[in-house]
Parts: structure tokens; C-alpha cells; sequence
């Protein structure tokens, strides 16, 4: 079965970073693309950002914009979420998740794999 494993997550105070990870088998990483969501209780998932499965095509909520960064590393099969200047807002649970192939997409509806979450939480 596959499977995703994140790390990474904590507390931090606002204006400081984190760097989340996502790590799986190789036979589950590669050509695929990989998503960062987030969810707060009582709201629906959110998208972050993704990236395709070479890590040369990214793309990021608005929200996130210039203050996160995606990449991967095939070799180790594990992706990275870069999460600069966080913001009080920030804080919910994350989840990386394995989408399909082409261009990185924002819907939830695109990814078959996810990860059990881990808790960013962002402190004023």
C-alpha cells in the first residue's frame, strides 16, 4: 500500500520558517506529481502549492506566494515544502499528497495518495 510520510511541522513564531517534508518509495514518488494542502477545523482543504515530477514546474496559492517554496528530490524520493516569513494565518494541518502526471494542479480531486498531516502552528 502506498504511503506518505511527512515531517517537519511545529510551532514558530510569526515572521520565522519551517520546512516540511514528504518522503515515499520510489516507485510512488517518481513521474508523479506532488501537492501541498492545509485545512483548518470547521474550513475545507487548501490548496498550497505543487510540483511536477521533474520539480522544473511549480505552482502556489496566492496566499503563499513568495513567502513558500516547492521542490524535490527525486534521487531521495522526497518533496519539501519551504515555508518563510509564516504569518498567524498559516497555521493549520498540512498535507502532502501524490496527484497524477503533466502539470502541477491545484484540486484535491487530482491526487489518489496523501499523507496523515502534520500541524504548523504560527504564534503572534
Amino acid at each position: 500500500q502506498v504511503q506518505l510520510v511527512e515531517s517537519g511541522g511545529g510551532l514558530v513564531q510569526a515572521g520565522g520558517s519551517l520546512r516540511l517534508s514528504c518522503t515515499t518509495t520510489r516507485r510512488a514518488f517518481i513521474g508523479y506529481i506532488i501537492g501541498w494542502f492545509r485545512q483548518t477545523p470547521g474550513a475545507e482543504r487548501e490548496f498550497v502549492s505543487a510540483v511536477d515530477w521533474s520539480g522544473e514546474s511549480a505552482i502556489y496559492a496566492d496566499s503563499v506566494k513568495g513567502r513558500f517554496g516547492i521542490s524535490r528530490d527525486n534521487d531521495k524520493s522526497t518533496a519539501y515544502l519551504q515555508m518563510n516569513s509564516l504569518k498567524p494565518e498559516d497555521t493549520a494541518v498540512y498535507y502532502c499528497a501524490r496527484g497524477g502526471v503533466g502539470a502541477p494542479k491545484s484540486s484535491i480531486y487530482e491526487y489518489d495518495v496523501w499523507g496523515q498531516g502534520t500541524q504548523v502552528t504560527v504564534s503572534s
